[in-house]
């Protein structure tokens, strides 16, 4: 598996990963495609740094993008990563981590921020953070909506 950064191809395969994965709502997947399209103009130069993981025939099956937050020092978001069901279970998203995590550190990133869901079904996903070395380091009650708190993780690089 390669990670790359992405190319305008691979807009439409990022986009339905997202929405096979049946984490996100509607708005999260438009969002995120605002996002990809900033990151696919800029290149980068922008504020997205936008990879995939493309499988043996070339096709994008995981996508992560993260940028430095603005007005910090060093701190850089993870503003999304997923990884297409049919591709799950093969470390594709723990590479995608690492390969975010050396380009923050090659741009002088100290300290990186995961913000995600606090439902039911998102325990997976907070237990994938912690077993890659990252901690709770804040819950917001009821943000997302009634019962869906906004869990903030966080890792020192």
């Amino acid at each position: 598996m390669n990670i790359r950064y992405c190319e305008p191809r691979d807009r439409q395969a990022i986009v339905e990963l997202l929405r096979e994965t049946g984490f996100f709502y509607r708005e999260e997947v438009e969002v995120a495609a605002e996002v990809l399209d900033e990151a696919l103009a800029k290149g980068p130069a922008g504020d997205y740094q936008s990879f995939c993981c493309e499988d043996e025939a070339g096709a994008a099956v995981g996508w992560v993008c993260f940028g430095a937050t603005p007005c910090t020092q060093g701190t850089f978001d993870v503003y999304w990563l997923a990884v297409a069901p049919a591709a799950q279970g093969r470390g594709i998203g723990r590479k995608l981590m690492v390969h975010a995590e050396d380009s923050i550190r090659t741009r002088g990133g100290r300290l990186v921020i995961v913000e995600t869901a606090g439902r039911e079904a998102y325990a997976p996903t907070r237990s994938f953070y912690e077993r890659i070395g990252y901690e709770e380091a804040a819950r917001v009650a009821d943000f997302y909506a009634e019962g869906d708190d906004k869990v903030i993780y966080t890792k020192r690089m």
